[in-house]
């Protein structure tokens, strides 16, 4: 697994010392409050969660990072690439996402981590499209997918959760113009 450094993170690989901050994260109401049902995870599910992240890695050769901030080398959570099997009617796709922990959150920090996971999508792995999907009404990952490019593409409704979605796009093209 790789390592990215931008101006102020890091996006690097899983540790199992990033359990218990993981599992704060997940545990956060307002932080979940968009994430498919709504729900908070325990530990024993985010434990789960980190491994099956580790796996993608290895399956893949792309997955999720966990992002630390430099000037302190805190985890503030994770940003990267997924396969969306959870919204059938997309796929195939390779989906941008990122979730910080709410004390992270205001400082540019999810815009700044998904702009170097879209930069290795595009670049490393050499996808020709990238999706990112939000819950409707999450307005602050809106302003994150207008900033790094995305376009709207549709609305429509993540199945096993009855969660009404919107999907943006952004391809390598259009990537590159910005």
């Amino acid at each position: 697994m790789i390592t990215i450094e931008t101006e102020r993170l890091t996006l690097r690989g899983w540790r199992d010392a990033d359990l218990d901050a993981l599992a704060a994260i997940n545990a956060d109401p307002e932080v979940m409050r968009y994430i498919l049902d709504g729900s908070v995870r325990d530990r024993q599910r985010t434990s789960q969660d980190l491994r099956a992240m580790i796996r993608g890695w290895d399956e893949r050769g792309f997955g999720l990072f966990a992002v630390d901030v430099r000037e302190t080398g805190a985890f503030v959570g994770w940003a990267g690439l997924a396969v969306p099997e959870f919204l059938p009617e997309v796929m195939p796709a390779v989906e941008i996402g990122w979730r910080l922990a709410r004390e992270a959150w205001g400082r540019g920090y999810a815009t700044e981590a998904a702009a170097a996971s879209l930069q290795f999508a595009f670049d490393d792995c050499a996808l020709d499209r990238v999706i990112s999907i939000r819950h409707v009404d999450n307005t602050r990952s809106a302003r994150v997918m207008a900033k790094l490019g995305l376009a709207f593409e549709s609305h429509t409704v993540v199945p096993d959760y009855d969660q009404p979605v919107a999907v943006h796009a952004i391809t390598r093209s259009g990537w590159q113009a910005r």
